[in-house]
Formats: C-alpha cells, structure tokens, sequence
C-alpha cells in the first residue's frame, strides 16, 4: 500500500499511510473550499477539484490499494444524502399535492431520460448499453445544492413545497430507472441478450429493500424514546442507518432507496426533524470523503485522449453534450408536467430551471455502476458524469436561485419587504438614501446576535445535556475527598 511519496519520506507503516491519507483528502477537500468561497462556488465542486489534485494524474498522494479500500464511503455517503432526503416526504403534504406532483416529476425525469437516450444512441452513436445507462443517471437531481440555495435565500411558498417534493420523487425515479437499466446492461454483457428474470429480479430486490427501510423507520422510532440523551439517539440512528447500508451492500442494491424510506417513515411517525439536523451536522466528513474520492478516481487523462472515446467519441464532447442534453430536458419536462397539471404560471415557467443541479446522487449511482459494469463502462460512465457534475455546479445553483427569484418564491431585496415611515417628524418626504439607511437599520435589530445553523443549535444543546448529566457527578466526588 506505497506510493512513491510515502517510499520517499520513509513512511512504510500500514496504518500510518492509511491516516494520513485519509487526513490528506480531508484537509485538500477543506482548502480548496477557502478558494472556491471567494468564486461562489458551491463546496462539492471544491471537494471533486481537490481529488484530482492529490489523484494520479497531479500530485499522487494517495494509494491506488487505499482508493478502492474506501470504496465503502460511497454507501454511506449515499444513505446520509437518501436519509436526510426522507424528510421531505410528509405525507401530509404530499395528501395536499400528490397526484399533481407525481406527474410533473415523472415529465421531467423520463423527459430528460429520452431525451438524453436518443441523442447519445441515435445522434451520437453511443453502445446501447452505455447510452441506456447514462440516460437512467440523467434523471437524478441534486437535493443538496437546491436545499441549500432555498435556506440562503429563505424562500418558501407553493414553489418551493413543490420543488422540493418533486426533487425527493425525482431520485426515486431515477432509481428505479437505475435499477431497470443497469439490470439489462448486465443481462445484455453477461449473455449478449436480455431477460425478463435478469430485469425483474434486481426491481423485486430494490421493492424489497424500500419496504425494509420502511421498517427501519419503525425501529428507530421504538429505539428512540423522549428520554433517550442527544448523543444517544446519534449513536443509535448512525448504527440503524449503517445496518440498513450493510444490509443493501449483502443484496448487492443501492442503499438510496431503502434509506430514503426510512427517514421518510421516521418523520412521519415521530415528526422528529431535531435528528435530521443532527446527522446533516455529522455527516460532512463523509461526504467529502465521498466527493475527494470521486475526484481521485476520475479519468482527466481520458478526457483528451483518443484511448478514452466511446464508439469513436470523445468523452469530453459527451459530457458536454449530455449537460445541454439534459438542462433541456429537466426544463421542458418540468414546463409540459406543470402545465399538464395546471400549475401557476411561475411555477411552470420556472421549475426546470431549479431542477438543473446534479452531483450527489448521480455521482453516487455512477460509483455504483463503475462497481456493477466495471472499470471499461462504468468507469468510463463515472468520469461522464463528474465532468458534467461539475459544470452542474457551476451552473446549477445560479439557476436554482434565478428561479426562487422569478417565481416571487422569495425578494430581489431584503429592504423591499421592510416598512419604515416615509416623512419624517418634520412631516418632510424622505429621499431615497434616508429611506434605505432605515430599511437596512430595521434588519440589523431583527436580526439574531450569533449566526449559528440549526445543526450547530442541536450539538450545543447536546453538550449542554451532557454537562448538566455529569456535573453532579463531578460535585459529589468533590464532596466526597473534602
């Protein structure tokens, strides 16, 4: 387990490579954030960069025998995002908007899909399998960057509840598209022809595995009484969440849809939304450990090499292609469910548009699938999608956020929902600076003192739980030596 770094400052302990190694991805993953914060790029594409800055192709500084030893980073990072995605599926909300929002998801991710699946396989000229596949990948949806330029911006409204319902039914699409395309790949490379057992028996696993999650949700409910301590009911949900995980891994299917069944039935009958922020405030070493990975593991010497084409085209052109591809299918899939449905004017003409982000979960499944197909497909299918992912990320939450902004999900200027007086005591009109030196004084007294995220609320008052546990304690020892 030596590079040719580690043989030259003298380090051969096994251990010792594996820590530092580890800490390597974890500190580039975090400087390169201090970079992309003063371009406003999103951190995943500061996380992808770094992974190939210390992969093969730049510096080198992690072993080829440690990348495929975390290859177990990708199931946990997976379960994290389908966890913590779970939440958004309340059944009181979806009750409200059901129906309509089934339709608008299935327009636009089954739209994206063709549309991908005819320009690579008949345009392009793509292998069926590999044109299959890439288009199953292009319906996921990025909920992270979305989620996250909806709290910045604070927006709320019709929109956002049907963005954010639809992108939680988008990734169960995609999964299911997943599930069906990968089973024909392996029916079509293992025996060169397809079968209905080949294809039915991984859509009966995955039925399986997202009633299991469902019952998972139960179990943790029953796990996790009012009493049970913050620390407590961490321990226990990471140890259910990676059951579940090892238990997808035994059945060889993806933990997206089992985890995302049980945070859907966990929030649902706890209404519990304190343990979602305490495992969104654990789970970012994880996650750039998942994304540094991607990043080492990515082909950039394919990209402008002829070694790397797929039926004679460059990859690069794919990745392109496959990005304009799929922005125009999200954007008139989700026009055409929006109208089908009769949805608002803004909604229709705007939901596309937030809808472009993607990187987790696509990123995720294409791990999978490098995993499934191996390294001649479905490596090649994991570079794909990590180039396009990070001109996603450069793109996509600018657009998610232009389409808060256009639908009235949110202001164009915090002053503009800010009253104030327009003559003052005198009972003379302001002039326009006056005005808005009152406006901007008016948010700073609104404001709270201390910043703090929900997440780092939770793990405070967790550590003020654990002191006042053990202060007694400490008091009556004192006690007892005096």
């Amino acid at each position: 387990m030596q590079t040719a770094i580690y043989e030259k400052i003298g380090v051969d302990s096994p251990v010792a490579i594996v820590v530092i190694s580890v800490a390597t991805m974890l500190f580039f993953g975090f400087a390169m954030t201090r970079i992309t914060k003063h371009l406003r790029l999103p951190n995943v594409t500061a996380y992808i960069i770094a992974g190939i800055l210390i992969g093969p192709y730049c510096f080198n500084l992690i072993p080829s025998a440690l990348y495929n030893g975390l290859e177990f980073i990708s199931d946990i990072a997976l379960a994290f995002i389908a966890f913590s995605t779970g939440e958004f599926f309340r059944f009181s909300a979806l009750k409200k908007n059901g129906i309509k929002t089934v339709v608008i998801t299935l327009f636009e991710a089954l739209f994206a899909s063709l549309l991908v699946f005819a320009v690579t396989y008949l345009a392009l000229g793509l292998p069926f399998v590999f044109s299959l596949v890439l288009s199953a990948l292009a319906a996921a949806t990025a909920p992270a960057s979305t989620m996250m330029t909806i709290r910045q911006t604070g927006a709320k409204g019709d929109f956002v509840d049907t963005l954010l319902q639809v992108i939680a039914l988008d990734n169960v699409v995609a999964l299911i598209a997943y599930s069906v395309a990968i089973s024909v790949a392996l029916s079509i490379i293992g025996s060169g022809e397809m079968s209905v057992g080949s294809i039915f028996t991984p859509m009966l696993k995955n039925i399986g595995v997202l009633v299991l999650g469902g019952l998972f949700g139960f179990l943790m409910k029953l796990l996790m009484p009012t009493k049970r301590s913050t620390d407590n009911r961490l321990i226990i949900a990471i140890a259910v969440l990676f059951t579940l995980c090892g238990v997808c891994a035994l059945l060889d299917v993806s933990p997206l849809l089992g985890c995302m069944s049980m945070g859907m039935i966990y929030i649902n009958v706890t209404d519990d939304t304190k343990l979602f922020k305490q495992l969104n405030y654990f789970a970012p070493p994880f996650l750039m450990l998942f994304f540094v990975r991607s990043g080492i593991g990515f082909k950039l010497g394919d990209l402008f090499s002829a070694d790397g084409n797929v039926g004679g085209v460059p990859i690069l052109l794919i990745s392109i292609v496959y990005f304009f591809v799929r922005v125009l299918g999200k954007y008139s899939g989700a026009f055409f469910g929006c109208a089908t449905v009769k949805k608002k004017k803004e909604t229709r003409n705007y939901l596309g548009l937030a809808l472009i982000p993607q990187a987790s979960v696509a990123i995720g499944l294409a791990s999978l699938c490098a995993r499934a197909l191996g390294d001649e497909v479905g490596g090649t299918l994991q570079s794909i999608i990590v180039t396009a992912g990070i001109l996603y990320e450069l793109a996509g939450p600018a657009c998610a956020k232009l389409s808060l902004y256009l639908s009235g999900a949110c202001s164009k200027d915090k002053t503009e929902e800010v009253e104030v007086p327009l003559l003052d005591s005198e009972g003379k009109a302001k002039n326009s600076l006056e005005i808005l030196i009152e406006k901007i004084e008016k948010i700073k007294k609104d404001l709270p003192e201390h910043n703090i995220s929900e997440e780092e609320q939770v793990f405070t008052e967790a550590a003020e739980e654990a002191y006042e546990y053990v202060r007694p304690h400490r008091r009556s020892r004192f006690i007892n030596r005096n």
